[in-house]
């Protein structure tokens, strides 16, 4: 359901549209949560380390593909250069248990896959779904649940509870994501669909909803809670609390000619989850809904 448009630092810019109330919502990359001592409370553990790979562990350093600009998961701090996420919290949390220094390469989304197969990273961590196509190139190891959710404005006040309560209203996606397709298809009991708002602009899906002109915006859960979270300090929107709609896994990739290492990044990750630190990072990014207990791999 990823949707390779940027979501960087201009995603939630000032942009003027006449009336304040036609402002984009304001974000900010400048109040972060604090999950250094999360992070660095990891303990290495030997006996698991020594199955990586040779090359890695003689290396000691884990090279991450991501593209680094999908907030919350990942994304630049204010001073540019410096990733930060839930996602780099968490393969920063792998590589401590792996014994492990961990490399960000920020590239294109759609080079990531070739890039690891030709061996210039050792995996992918960037919102990537795991599906049965991609399998086909690469394994995954399954770290979180997205899907679609719901966000309204604060308070609620056209009281939505669920898909239900949007037929016959109006309701802003992406224009070609997932959440178009679902909300074009969704079969409503009260025979009025759902009236689809399509745009390439998150700035205007967002102003539509502060003014009224829309129920809700659909998008995927990290994406919709950080907007929440940070669009007008909070006061702007808020997400429902709702398992994730047509729910699939993210996946961290990995080459299907290491296995050793996707065995060892699905032991360290369990254990992450096992003793809470993977709940206390997602918590801090607040994504706690998209948390797995079991991790997999390739979804079995």
């Amino acid at each position: 359901m990823r949707r390779t448009a940027a979501l960087a630092l201009s995603l939630f810019a000032l942009v003027a549209c006449g009336a304040p109330a036609e402002e984009a919502p304001a974000g900010t990359t400048g109040d972060l949560p604090d999950t250094a001592a999360v992070v660095q409370a990891v303990t290495k553990d030997d006996a698991l380390a020594a199955t990586l790979p040779d090359s890695i562990r003689q290396a000691g350093t884990l090279r991450v593909g991501s593209n680094v600009q999908n907030p919350p998961n990942n994304f630049y701090a204010a001073d540019g250069t410096t990733a930060v996420g839930s996602e780099v919290d968490l393969a920063k949390a792998i590589g401590a248990k792996l014994g492990l220094a961990v490399e960000h390469q920020d590239m294109a989304f759609g080079s990531l896959i070739t890039s690891l197969q030709a061996g210039r990273i050792d995996v992918t961590m960037a919102a990537m779904n795991d599906t049965a196509e991609r399998q086909q190139a690469i394994d995954f190891v399954d770290y979180f649940t997205s899907g679609i959710t719901i966000m309204v404005q604060k308070g609620n006040p056209q009281g939505v509870t669920g898909p239900d309560d949007l037929c016959g209203k109006a309701v802003a996606v992406n224009l070609g994501s997932s959440q178009e397709t679902y909300a074009k298809e969704y079969q409503c009991l009260s025979g009025d669909p759902i009236q689809v708002t399509a745009t390439d602009s998150d700035t205007q899906n967002q102003n539509q909803l502060r003014t009224g002109r829309v129920a809700a915006i659909l998008n995927d859960l990290p994406t919709a809670v950080y907007v929440a979270k940070t669009a007008g300090d909070g006061e702007f929107f808020e997400v429902l609390d709702l398992a994730p709609i047509n729910g699939g896994p993210y996946g961290i990739g990995v080459n299907k000619s290491t296995p050793e290492l996707t065995a060892a990044i699905r032991k360290a990750l369990q254990a992450l989850v096992d003793d809470g630190t993977y709940g206390k990072i997602l918590a801090a990014w607040d994504v706690e809904q998209g948390a797995v207990d079991e991790v997999t791999v390739n979804g079995r």
